[in-house]
């Protein structure tokens, strides 16, 4: 199965209720379909330094961040295909870059114990972002279950929802189970438009009529703000 590797667009985020979600779908019908997968189990495990520095920055709003994670369809196994992203961020354009591994040997690169199998310059931008950050470690994991749509007309414009998303800092590992702690208020979901132009007029009737507003939710971001941090302060606060 071949996969596409590199990508530049812009990705808008809304936070939804159930009902408005449901408007959304409504209007999207005459022209999006859900993807093969249909529903899907995510699951991604962020890399980072010590002192948390790559989502520190993130929260700051640069106009340049960058972010290292490995992402699983599913429950993964040690031959299972999972994917070494490295996302950029410029000036509110995401730039994505993909490596498709086996599960194991993607953790075995990223961590640091090998190279990775294959020379190219998706390789050597993964191998500069681990050396600039001193290898960072595995800090996150993050799972939740999308849907995915794609538009009928063949255009690169998609959408995507998440719910059920959850973090945790143990048990990093893409093989175990889905579980942790919620980080969406009960009854939300996260709807994603991504596309390299405009909205089609369409979408944006039904995100002005159901009062559906842009907003900036970054999933590690979040649980680094709500779950992370407060943890930090009150170890901090034990061992003064």
């Amino acid at each position: 199965m071949a996969f596409q590797t590199v990508f530049k667009r812009y990705e808008l985020k809304y936070l939804l209720t159930e009902r408005q979600k449901e408007k959304v779908l409504l209007a999207m019908e005459p022209y999006m379909a859900l993807d093969q997968y249909g529903r899907t189990s995510i699951r991604n495990i962020y890399f980072d330094t010590s002192n948390y520095r790559l989502v520190r920055r993130s929260i700051e709003g640069p106009t340049y961040k960058e972010k290292l994670r490995i992402r699983s369809y599913g429950r993964a196994e040690p031959k299972s295909t999972v994917f070494v992203e490295l996302k950029k961020k410029y000036r509110k354009v995401v730039y994505k870059r993909w490596i498709a591994l086996p599960e194991e040997e993607a953790m075995k690169w990223v961590t640091g114990e090998r190279h990775c199998c294959g020379d190219s310059q998706i390789s050597e931008e993964v191998d500069y972002f681990l050396k600039y950050y001193g290898f960072p470690r595995p800090m996150v994991l993050l799972s939740y279950e999308r849907e995915a749509f794609y538009s009928k007309d063949r255009s690169d414009f998609r959408v995507t929802f998440d719910d059920t998303i959850l973090c945790r800092q143990e048990d990093l590992s893409l093989e175990s189970e889905a579980y942790g702690t919620p980080i969406l208020p009960e009854g939300m979901v996260l709807m994603e438009i991504k596309c390299s132009g405009g909205i089609p007029l369409w979408m944006t009737h039904v995100l002005s009529e159901e009062q559906i507003y842009k907003t900036s939710f970054s999933k590690y971001g979040t649980a680094y703000k709500t779950l992370i941090y407060p943890n930090l302060r009150k170890e901090a606060v034990c061992h003064a």
